[in-house]
């Protein structure tokens, strides 16, 4: 399953994350890339060493969890701090896939979902979509500022080369409760009927049932 997940970000904060990567200190991406994926990679990920960098991820990274979407789509164990990188003057990433493990110690995760979370608008700059290789074939994402893109972090993908201004994103990976996709994407089918059945008919016995099954399935797949 890959979703679009449109104003995680609203105008306020797009502007201080905006200012604060205005601000920041970014160093060549290739040095966070695998030994393979380092062939392919050409971009700037801002260096996380002081109080406003850290400040900034917290603000993303709490921005992105209270997201009631956010939370039905990738239901999160885990989840790495976000990356904020940058492409200009050419800069791109082709094709690759991401790490199946990160981190190290008690941060260290499997990655189920990847997400890319849009900072600039997309009139602001030429090139730079986010392509998936899938089964229905190659899919295009350049979403509107303070979007976001969740897919299966086993997803090929690569980032198209941006030719005119500059494309800034916070991106990040997710251990979900439910390791299988499928599992997920059922649990966000019963999850989206059971929200809408509550808004058009409040709680009743049919919501409740919905609800009964939801939490039971989470029961039965759930990896704590």
């Amino acid at each position: 399953m890959i979703l679009c997940i449109g104003e995680i970000l609203n105008a306020e904060q797009l502007k201080r994350v905006r200012a604060a990567l205005d601000n920041g200190s970014f160093d060549d991406g290739r040095k966070t890339a695998g030994w393979h994926a380092r062939l392919v990679k050409n971009n700037e990920q801002m260096q996380m060493a002081d109080d406003a960098a850290r400040a900034l991820r917290a603000e993303v990274e709490k921005a992105l969890t209270e997201h009631p979407l956010f939370q039905m789509a990738v239901r999160p164990a885990k989840m790495t701090p976000p990356m904020f990188s940058r492409y200009r003057d050419g800069m791109t990433y082709g094709n690759h896939v991401d790490d199946p493990v990160m981190g190290r110690g008690p941060g260290r995760l499997r990655t189920d979902m990847s997400f890319t979370l849009f900072l600039d608008d997309p009139d602001s700059y030429e090139g730079g979509e986010l392509v998936t290789d899938t089964t229905a074939g190659e899919q295009s994402y350049k979403l509107p500022a303070g979007s976001a893109v969740v897919y299966p972090s086993s997803t090929l993908h690569r980032v198209e080369p941006v030719s005119q201004g500059q494309r800034r994103v916070a991106i990040g990976w997710i251990q979900s409760t439910i390791r299988d996709p499928a599992q997920r994407e059922v649990l966000f089918d019963l999850d989206t009927a059971r929200r809408q059945l509550f808004e058009r008919e409040g709680k009743t016995a049919e919501f409740d049932l919905l609800t009964k099954s939801l939490a039971n399935l989470q029961r039965f797949w759930a990896e704590i």
